[in-house]
């Protein structure tokens, strides 16, 4: 039997099985197939034990004689949990869950600073202090909108870093020594930073356009680097938090002096450091800074150690990251 036969008899039965189900055909290469669920989450909403709104919203469409599908948000095909946060409200962030949150250790020594000695080292200080130099000129003292372009350049290195040994150890069956985990979540963390700021500062669209460009820039080139040397890559980064603490300090400095508005602090940044109720714009400063000050220590630590396969194993990571 011809594939055309085969594909027309196929039709036929699933037209005939969705009509019975009452659901609309669906059309592929001129032959009606019946209505079929594609994904594997998806589910009716009798198969799923939900919450009493969940509930009551299947209970008045069942009596309306509709039938309706609920799809399982999950990527096990599992129905989310309803998280409350601690004083027993509704958890309202998908971003990050309670157990992603954190109390920053603002006690971090923010003077620390790695004297370049080797040529690499010099070269990694001072590229970014040439960097630095067209950030000075076109921000100036804009600090929420210079956060902001900060943000999405220092959540690069994790991501590309954390991809490169994760496709190394599938290539030399080995395990990562608990890096590949650090450094996603040092992404994640940078990435949580500009979800913040975009809650305090209004970007132009100029500024998003460059936020494209130097991403696009900085994600190729970070890249590349990564491949040849590992160790240039992490101390780079390593100088780039210490320019980043710079930044937020003058930030404070502002701050302090009334020539920015101590804001009231966003939700998402309350409950991402579990920061009280009343916090501030400066109260966010203050704990962006430290998580600052910690990847700088552990890009620093990670240059240290040359960052070879033996190295890896023989020396762990800082699992706990926060």
């Amino acid at each position: 039997m011809s594939s055309s036969m085969v594909l027309r008899q196929l039709g036929r039965r699933l037209l005939s099985s969705s009509a019975a189900a009452g659901r609309s055909p669906v059309v592929w290469n001129g032959l009606r197939l019946g209505a079929f669920r594609l994904a594997s989450t998806a589910s009716s909403a009798a198969e799923i034990k939900d919450d009493a709104p969940a509930k009551g919203a299947a209970a008045a469409a069942s009596s309306a004689g509709k039938t309706e599908e609920k799809v399982v948000a999950s990527y096990w095909g599992v129905a989310p949990t309803k998280l409350v946060k601690e004083d027993g409200t509704e958890w309202k962030w998908h971003c990050f869950k309670p157990w992603d949150a954190y109390k920053a250790d603002t006690s971090i020594d923010l003077e620390k600073h790695h004297a370049p000695s080797t040529f690499g080292d010099k070269m990694a200080y001072w590229t970014v202090k040439v960097l630095r130099l067209p950030t000075d000129i076109f921000f100036q003292r804009r600090y929420g909108c210079r956060a902001m372009m900060l943000e999405t350049v220092a959540a690069v290195p994790g991501i590309v870093g954390g991809m490169v040994l994760h496709l190394r150890s599938l290539r030399r069956f080995e395990h990562s020594g608990g890096w590949i985990r650090a450094l996603l979540e040092e992404a994640e963390n940078e990435r949580m930073h500009l979800m913040t700021f975009m809650e305090v500062s209004d970007p132009r669209w100029y500024e998003r356009a460059l936020v494209f460009t130097v991403q696009g820039v900085f994600f190729n080139a970070y890249f590349m680097a990564y491949l040849m040397s590992p160790k240039w890559a992490h101390r780079m980064v390593g100088y780039l938090e210490e320019e980043a603490i710079h930044s937020y300090t003058e930030y404070l400095k502002d701050l302090d002096a009334g020539k920015i508005e101590n804001v009231p602090a966003p939700a998402i940044a309350i409950d991402y450091w579990r920061l009280p109720a009343d916090a501030t714009l400066r109260d966010v400063v203050m704990v962006v800074r430290a998580d600052e000050a910690h990847h700088r220590d552990v890009n620093h630590f990670a240059s240290d150690i040359h960052y070879n396969g033996q190295e890896l194993k023989e020396i762990p990571a800082p699992m706990d990251y926060h």
